[in-house]
């Protein structure tokens, strides 16, 4: 569905009629793009801002020329009005959970060793009221119309409505855990993380639903349990056999630390992020669909790996034993447990350099995890490898890795202060000449992590 199309019908639930909700949306587009260029704004903070504006007037409320001094709207007032909009009515809670940066420790966390990330300033925020007629009645700004399920339902979605999984796998797991779920609800959720870019927009998604899950249903459990539901769901419902990494950084995440997870308790901490640190994603658009079966062929290599070398996990094993036993190792095999082990190796490594203030070093590390990846886990692609060549190279990085799952998606770059909005263009465009497409660029901070709001 079109940009045009979707907000034809938001001006057609606003109450116009097709004829002219169709004017409005052409209207808006035209408004928006004038409004960004003015304001020096994004065009989808101009959009969201006008949006909202739309939306008080249509309930009596502020006309939008004379409010058109005011910056674009939060995500909580992107929320509310997107929420009365769909539903005519507002929401008992509101809750959020940050994306994430993967910053160390690639393919590590279902393998039970060790793994960095950073709770970013961009995440998914969800609002929910409850229903007492049983009816779960889910809706996002992403997504064309409402899906309305039973309480009882248990099948997963496909389609358009296949994002409904993520808050759904959460409803299911929640009895896995002794808690409780609501039973009747309206759900919408908001996002301002890019799709694809391997920041977790699903994890967050989950932490956030959890936490509005439980606040609605008068439950707190300890937030240990919460990052174990979301995995749960997307374990067990979703279909991605993930580890702790992405629901663990959403919800332990805390501002100007890194979280570092040892995946086998799990046990969370923190670690001093240094001063002088910013983080650069490079989103390529290409193809980041985990379901899709390359996540799960690595998940059974390494379990293979394991097997073989007669541990349970692969963090049992050292680089020595992992050498040695490449001659009773299919290669491919070999090469994922080779990758695994030292990359657990280059966490502990980055945690010390950290520890020590030394972004230089840790920025080395990162770099020779993409290598690693690269040659040994053969989850890069031509497009993250171009990126990380160029960047790497560029004055003022650091080091350069794919983040995420891989296959696609983004590259994260660790650059000192003097790394500027230029110098970012300057790979962009390097990058456009070959690919034929700019990548988006994203210059991000740490933030806090999953609360309720």
């Amino acid at each position: 569905m079109t940009e045009l199309e979707q907000l034809t019908q938001l001006c057609t639930r606003l109450g116009a009629p097709p004829a002219q909700a169709a004017v409005m949306a052409a209207q808006l587009q035209k408004r928006a793009t004038q409004f960004a260029a003015e304001r020096g704004v994004t065009r989808e903070a101009a959009m969201q801002y006008l949006l909202e504006l739309v939306v008080k007037g249509r309930h009596g409320e502020t006309p939008l020329e004379s409010t058109a001094h005011r910056p674009p709207p939060s995500m909580r007032e992107r929320l509310l009005a997107q929420f009365h909009a769909t539903f005519g009515r507002g929401p008992a809670v509101i809750a959020r959970a940050p994306g994430r940066i993967e910053f160390i420790g690639n393919h590590t966390d279902y393998n039970g060793g060790t793994v960095l990330g950073a709770a970013i300033d961009r995440g998914v925020w969800v609002a929910l009221a409850p229903r007492t007629d049983g009816a779960r009645r889910f809706a996002s700004e992403q997504r064309p119309g409402i899906v309305t399920l039973a309480a009882d339902a248990r099948a997963r979605l496909a389609g358009d409505a296949s994002w409904v999984n993520y808050p759904l796998g959460v409803l299911l797991a929640l009895p896995e855990f002794g808690l409780p779920a609501p039973a009747g609800f309206d759900f919408f959720a908001v996002s301002d993380l890019p799709v694809g870019a391997g920041l977790s927009s699903s994890a967050a998604i989950e932490l956030a639903s959890a936490l509005a899950f439980l606040e609605v249903a008068g439950a707190q459990p300890a937030r240990e349990t919460i990052v174990k539901v979301g995995r749960h769901a997307e374990n067990h419902f979703v279909g991605v056999p993930c580890g702790i990494l992405d629901q663990g950084v959403s919800g332990f995440g805390r501002k100007d630390h890194l979280v570092f997870i040892d995946c086998r308790g799990p046990r969370f901490a923190t670690v001093p992020l240094p001063a002088g640190a910013q983080f650069w994603i490079f989103n390529t658009h290409t193809k980041h669909a985990l379901v899709d079966g390359l996540y799960a062929a690595r998940h059974r290599e390494c379990m293979e790996a394991a097997r073989v070398l007669g541990v349970p996990l692969l963090a049992d094993a050292t680089p020595a034993v992992v050498t040695a036993a490449l001659p009773r190792l299919a290669p491919e095999v070999g090469r994922r447990a080779r990758h695994v082990v030292e990359e657990i190796a280059r966490v502990d490594a980055t945690v010390r350099a950290l520890e020590a203030g030394d972004l230089a070093a840790a920025g080395r590390q990162l770099t020779a995890s993409h290598r690693s990846s690269q040659a040994l886990f053969e989850n890069s692609t031509p497009e993250l490898d171009f990126l990380v060549d160029a960047l790497t190279v560029t004055p003022h990085v650091h080091g350069a890795r794919l983040t995420g799952g891989g296959f696609g998606g983004a590259v994260m770059a660790l650059t000192s202060p003097a790394f500027t909005a230029e110098a970012a263009a300057q790979v962009a465009q390097a990058y456009a000449l070959k690919f034929g497409e700019k990548p988006d660029v994203l210059r991000t901070q740490t933030g806090e992590g999953a609360a309720v709001v």
